[in-house]
């Protein structure tokens, strides 16, 4: 792949109730935010330079309208990481090339867990 200019990613979840999706994002993510860069806004870095970041809309009309895929090496263990920590994940999808399972935040964004076969 030719060299880029890109140096991470960043992945934004626009949420109404800052205090509400920090607490869900935490209990399956099993900790607090890396950082708390500015009011309203929370990063939890997933892996090296690639980052969600939770913050409360610009415009109340953009909350739970955003979506992230997050790739993971075992969608089993993941379901049962989110289900342990009390959130609610859809069953796992085999699309044969993928599996999937996805769930939504309490603002209505959703996140995908994806596995690469």
């Amino acid at each position: 792949m030719p060299e880029n200019n890109f140096t991470r990613l960043v992945s934004v979840l626009h949420v109404s109730d800052f205090d509400e999706a920090v607490e869900w994002y935490a209990k399956w993510l099993g900790r607090k935010p890396d950082i708390t860069p500015g009011k309203g806004i929370a990063e939890w870095q997933l892996v090296e330079n690639a980052l969600i970041q939770v913050s409360v809309a610009p415009d109340p009309s953009l909350a739970g309208k955003s979506f992230v895929a997050c790739c993971v090496r075992d969608i089993e263990t993941q379901r049962l990481v989110c289900q342990n920590a009390g959130v609610t994940v859809s069953e796992i999808q085999d699309l044969g090339f993928i599996k999937l399972a996805q769930l939504s935040d309490p603002a209505g964004n959703t996140v995908m867990f994806v596995q690469e076969m």
